[in-house]
Parts: C-alpha cells; sequence; structure tokens
C-alpha cells in the first residue's frame, strides 16, 4: 500500500472536542503530555491544544501545564486562575501585560479563553490547576524578584543577589553579556552560583502548589543561572545554547511535578522543535538535544505521550525579522514529500487525528515544516524544514490542512527582543 492510502486508513477525523477520543486513549497512562505547535502564530495550533488541554485537566486529573513561556510572567497568570488575592479577575488584563518580544506568542485571545476556561475550573477544585513558565529568558525579572523575596524573607542573604545584580548591572541587556563574554574572562557565574547557594528555601507544605513564595523564589533563582549559562553559551556557537535551554526546561518541569506532589501529572505546550524528540531529527547530528527527548530518557516508566501539529497551508502572526512588528503572513503550501504534503493527500481540506505508527508510512524521513517567530514565507523552500521520522518523534499528531493566524491582544509589539534562539527562532 502507498503511503499517502497507508496515511488516510490511519486518519482520525477532527471536527469537534469530542473527536480528540483517540488521543485521550492514547493519554490514559500517561504522567507527561507533551503538546507542541509547528508555529507560535497559528490559532488552530492553540485551540486544539486548549481543548485537549482541557480534557486533560477535567478527565485525567493532570495538575497543571508548564508552557514555553517566562516563569514570571506566566506565575502571574497562575495566580490569576487560581483566583489569589489580590489577582485580576480577567486573566486578559494579566497576558496584556505581558511585554518581552513576541507578546502576541502568550498575548493573545486563544490563551485568554483557555486561561478563563481554567479560572472558572479551579474554583470547583481544593488544589487548582496551574499554569507555569519553563523558559530561561527572564534574567533582569527574576533576578529583581529574587532580591525582593530575600529582603522580606532571608535579609542575611540579600549581599549574595546584589553581588549578582551589580555584576549584571554594566550591562544594558542579556546581550551585552553575552557578547562581553567573548572578551572578558570575568563572568558572572560564581555570583550566581554564590545566589543559589545562599537560596535555601524552606517550602512551606501548607501552601497550595506553585503558590508558595520560596518556592517562586527558588525558581526565579534557577532562571537567573539558566540564563547566566545560556548566553554565555550562545557566543560559542553550535546548539549548546539550546541545549542549555532545554535542559533548564527539563529540570523545571522536574521541579515543579517534585512541588505537586508523587502523584502529579503534566501538560506542556512548547514548539514542535521542543516536543518532538530531537533523536529522530538531523538534531541528533547536530549534538542537539531537546525537551521532549529529555523527558522521554529521564521518565521511562511514567508513559510519556508527545503530540505534535502541523499544517499545509494557510495564514500565520509573525513577524520578517527579530523585533519586528506584528505581521499576518502567509503559509505557503506544504513542499512536495513533506510530511504536511503527505497528510494533505491522505485527507484533503480537513483536519485529522493520527496515532502514528513507528514503521510503515510514519517511519520514513520527510521534511517537518517549523515556523518561528521570524518569517518569511518567500524563502520557506530553502528551509523551515526539518529531516523527520514522524513515528519516532511523536507519539501522536495533528494535521489541520487550512489554518488562521492567531489573534494577538496587542497590534503594536515593543521594539526589542532577546536574541534569535537557534535554529528556527522557537
Amino acid at each position: 500500500m502507498d503511503p499517502v492510502s497507508e496515511a488516510r486508513r490511519a486518519a482520525w477525523p477532527l471536527r469537534d472536542r469530542r473527536d480528540l477520543d483517540e488521543v485521550l486513549e492514547r493519554t490514559s497512562s500517561a504522567r507527561y503530555v507533551l503538546i507542541g505547535e509547528a508555529s507560535h502564530g497559528t490559532s488552530e495550533f492553540y485551540s486544539w491544544r486548549s481543548e485537549l488541554t482541557k480534557r486533560l485537566l477535567a478527565e485525567q486529573d493532570f495538575a497543571f501545564v508548564a508552557v514555553e513561556g517566562d516563569w514570571p510572567d506566566c506565575h502571574r497568570l497562575h495566580c490569576c486562575a487560581a483566583s489569589a488575592p489580590g489577582t485580576a479577575d480577567d486573566p486578559a488584563e494579566v497576558l496584556g501585560d505581558f511585554d518581552r518580544w513576541p507578546r502576541w506568542m502568550w498575548a493573545n485571545e486563544e490563551v485568554a479563553g483557555f486561561a478563563r476556561w481554567l479560572r472558572g475550573f479551579n474554583t470547583s477544585r481544593r488544589r487548582p490547576a496551574g499554569f507555569h513558565g519553563l523558559d530561561v529568558y527572564s534574567l533582569w525579572e527574576s533576578l529583581h524578584a529574587v532580591l525582593d523575596y530575600l529582603r522580606a524573607h532571608e535579609p542575611g542573604s540579600v549581599d549574595a543577589a546584589l553581588a549578582a545584580l551589580r555584576c549584571f548591572e554594566p550591562y544594558a541587556d542579556p546581550q551585552d553579556y553575552a557578547f562581553a563574554t567573548r572578551v572578558v574572562p570575568e563572568t558572572c557565574e560564581n555570583d550566581v552560583a554564590r545566589l543559589l547557594a545562599e537560596l535555601r528555601p524552606v517550602l512551606d507544605e501548607s501552601s497550595l502548589p506553585g503558590l508558595d513564595e520560596s518556592f517562586f523564589a527558588w525558581q526565579n533563582a534557577e532562571v537567573v543561572a539558566g540564563a547566566e549559562r545560556y548566553y554565555r553559551e550562545m557566543m560559542r556557537g553550535g546548539g549548546r545554547s539550546w541545549n542549555v535551554r532545554d535542559h533548564h526546561m527539563a529540570d523545571t518541569l522536574d521541579r515543579l511535578m517534585a512541588a505537586y506532589g508523587p502523584k502529579a501529572k503534566a501538560v506542556v505546550w512548547a514548539h514542535n522543535t521542543h516536543v518532538g524528540d530531537a533523536r529522530a531529527t538531523d538534531m541528533a547530528a547536530a549534538g542537539m538535544v531537546n525537551l521532549g527527548q529529555l523527558v522521554r530518557e529521564r521518565h521511562t516508566a511514567d508513559d510519556v505521550v508527545l503530540i505534535g501539529f502541523g499544517t499545509h497551508r494557510g495564514r500565520v502572526i509573525a513577524s520578517d525579522f527579530w523585533g519586528g512588528p506584528v505581521r499576518r503572513l502567509p503559509v505557503p503550501e506544504a513542499r512536495d514529500g513533506s510530511v504536511e504534503d503527505l497528510l494533505h493527500q491522505a485527507v484533503p481540506d480537513d483536519d485529522a487525528v493520527f496515532v502514528v505508527p513507528g514503521d510503515s508510512w510514519a517511519g520514513q524521513v520527510r521534511g517537518h515544516r517549523a515556523i518561528g517567530v521570524v518569517y518569511r514565507p518567500l524563502n520557506e523552500r530553502a528551509g523551515n524544514y526539518v529531516p523527520t521520522i514522524l513515528g519516532r518523534r511523536y507519539d501522536v499528531f495533528i494535521h489541520c490542512d487550512h489554518t488562521d493566524a492567531v489573534h494577538p491582544l496587542h497590534r503594536l509589539e515593543p521594539v526589542d527582543g532577546e536574541l534569535e534562539t537557534y535554529p528556527f527562532a522557537d
């Protein structure tokens, strides 16, 4: 049987949330479900991911959602979703305050809708389901949060935080620090190590998971340490900074699981390039690992389920240069012979779920489209495709044949942003 016919036989139609039953059957024994996206700006990826996550939380008792977002920003959204005292009534207000480029990645109508649902869902729960950030970029905000915590709770350790703050102060932003490490032998590594050593929080057992001040401060200190390593490695080239970032996300996920308890189950939202096992792509040959691979390796007994997304054509929110404006860009028809092209031929003009086998049509190497926050459609056919063995990279794949752009809460973006992440600004 030819690959198109095989894929067509494996497809489950996806029209409403009830059609996710096949996915829920596959996740029934899992403790970790990692849900990807082929871009950071496609509405259908966000919407289906939200619908699946609602069912995982409500029907399979998953404890929290951890996302490819900043720890401090997502903590504010977590507090809102948990109805913590002093928080906004509408999560969209919190998302509207996300100010690091690209804001549309989280400050959009699709995430706001999920967060409103989560806040309502939590009103009937003794232990609220959480929403947490895994990423490494919030160096300054996390450093100031640690300093605020120490001043209030551990004044004897304030000097360590001030030393780290003074070390980073000469650099206008973390990018300047990254460049400086190329020519100056002294770095902030020792100051950050001292800060971590000084911060030994005593976790409040009576506090709800994710709301404990000590845990929040501890994770912010880990972000500072991860960010320092990330920017130091960035200047050495290759995939080193990528590996630092994904190890940090995996370590943060482990800390969250420990905080939520031995029976906790986690949902993760991140780009396909973080979620899909790197060993099934050309990333492995480049010495790169990713979050999906690390979670599979660390938690082999916990039934890890990796879920990818793709689209044949449509529109996407992205920018054509780093730090640029919000753009609603076309996504051209998928390249001939790609994963997306094959699935379009199998289920033309339809969305479908595939519980992918490791052999047959899903066991062949094909290009798999990856769109970052920087995207140039006219250059796509020369890049943007990751050689992939689909059945080894994911356990489930959701194909959305024709897609539209996500709906940002902001029309304008801030003018600056972090350095572009290798290889796709994901």
